[in-house]
């Protein structure tokens, strides 16, 4: 399924990842998925969570950028091969993948993956079934 993640740019020092965490926790906003990437001078948090729009607009106004972008998150059977299994659907529909992270799964046999790739707005369709 599509989903919308938040990315929010941070000067890399001690203590920046506590201020957006903050703005959330006090609006209430529960993070379902995070990857934390960085470089020298700034690192990238990317977020999931339910209400992207509401997050988006209090960490901006609390001076944070922040960039909005569409991810597919998908179910993987959680066993040797599963991610090998999506991966060579996304090679046959063409797909790019740019970066990826897991989701935290409650399913209990599955596992769930964030992947943003190249070209997912040309994406004409789900391609993986409920069966997959």
């Amino acid at each position: 399924m599509k989903l919308k993640q938040i990315s929010v740019f941070l000067e890399n020092r001690p203590g920046a990842l506590e201020e957006p965490c903050r703005v959330l926790a006090e609006a209430g906003i529960n993070l379902s998925a995070l990857c934390l990437a960085d470089t020298e001078k700034f690192g990238i948090l990317r977020l999931i969570v339910q209400d992207w729009e509401r997050a988006a607009q209090l960490l901006r106004e609390a001076g944070f950028v922040v960039k909005v972008t569409d991810v597919l998150a998908v179910e993987v059977p959680d066993r040797p091969g599963g991610l090998y299994e999506v991966l060579q659907v996304f090679h046959k529909k063409g797909l790019s993948v740019e970066y990826m992270y897991a989701f935290p799964s409650r399913q209990g046999d599955k596992a769930v993956l964030i992947f943003r790739l190249h070209n997912l707005e040309n994406m004409d369709e789900y391609p993986f079934s409920d069966k997959d």
